[in-house]
């Protein structure tokens, strides 16, 4: 009867428990204030602070005709990383965070402090900052590759994989998770880049949806070439440091965590001013268990 009560999220717990562990310490074994600060760097790229305003740069760069493929494909790819983590995987799993399942564990309770006892408000299995990451990172890395341009096309992956790495670090993750998040940050981008394929083959039926070009409007032509490179460059930088900043003060004593106290003191982030999650009597709550205690 126990056995029939385990959800997905503690059979893994229970089968990958050494593991992760093992992960885990080797992360906390290399731990310092520098790396902490670089985790937090490249964790910045996986974070919802990051990842929407790359939908919001993809939709803009559909209506150019030069750079449509990367718009089309980052626009699918994060779409269907979306629906796979969020909609399906997470509330079918129902993987609780390592820092609230693995709090008698000393070395890891340590390092999580250590890393700036981050949080997130969700489940934990995947990884979606990893799915994130590595969805946008394939389905760029397939369009710069399909047209030749190689060397460019590996930064990408490898960005990826710094972030996947640091959510281990900073503690927030068991390594199945952002295992986990990998392989659907691929499927995500792969998917993403053949979509793309499909929708640019029929608009290549069309000559006028195939010439259509916002650069063509005598005001954007400024924006063409060199120019058009610069302004990407810039909104990319802009919406790292918009993701990135935050996360240097996040975490730590100042931190609002979960009200809930039962099975475990739960280090979840509340939702705080969130009309979403209002508090209930009075107190604040993760989205776990303010839907818990609502019934939602």
């Amino acid at each position: 009867m126990e056995f029939m009560l385990l959800t997905l999220g503690d059979s893994i717990d229970r089968i990958f428990y050494q593991f992760d562990i093992a992960i885990f310490q080797f992360f906390a074994a290399i731990q310092n204030s520098f790396l902490t600060v670089v985790a937090k760097l490249f964790t910045s790229f996986g974070d919802q602070g990051f990842i929407v305003p790359m939908v919001i740069l993809g939709l803009v760069m559909i209506l150019f005709k030069r750079t449509r493929k990367f718009g089309f494909a980052l626009v699918f790819a994060i779409l269907v990383g979306t629906i796979l983590t969020n909609v399906i995987i997470k509330p079918t799993v129902l993987r609780i965070r390592p820092y609230n399942t693995l709090q008698d564990v000393d070395f890891y309770w340590q390092a999580y402090l250590g890393a700036g006892s981050l949080s997130e408000s969700d489940y934990s299995f995947p990884s979606g900052h990893t799915t994130g990451a590595f969805e946008m990172a394939i389905a760029v890395f397939l369009v710069f590759w399909s047209e030749g341009k190689k060397k460019i096309a590996w930064v990408f992956p490898v960005l990826a994989l710094c972030t996947m790495g640091s959510r281990i670090y900073l503690m927030v993750h068991y390594p199945t998770d952002v295992l986990a998040g990998m392989i659907v940050g691929i499927v995500a981008g792969i998917a993403g880049y053949y979509m793309m394929k499909g929708v640019m083959h029929l608009i290549g039926k069309s000559d006028k949806l195939k010439n259509a070009d916002l650069a063509n409007v005598k005001f954007m032509r400024w924006c063409q070439g060199t120019a058009g490179a610069i302004l990407i460059a810039v909104f990319v930088c802009g919406a790292f440091l918009y993701s990135f900043i935050p996360v240097l003060s996040e975490g730590g004593e100042s931190a609002v965590r979960c009200a809930y106290d039962g099975e475990y003191d739960c280090y979840n982030a509340a939702k705080v001013d969130d009309p979403d999650y209002p508090p209930i009597d009075g107190k604040a709550y993760c989205k776990i268990h303010w839907k818990e205690l609502t019934g939602e």
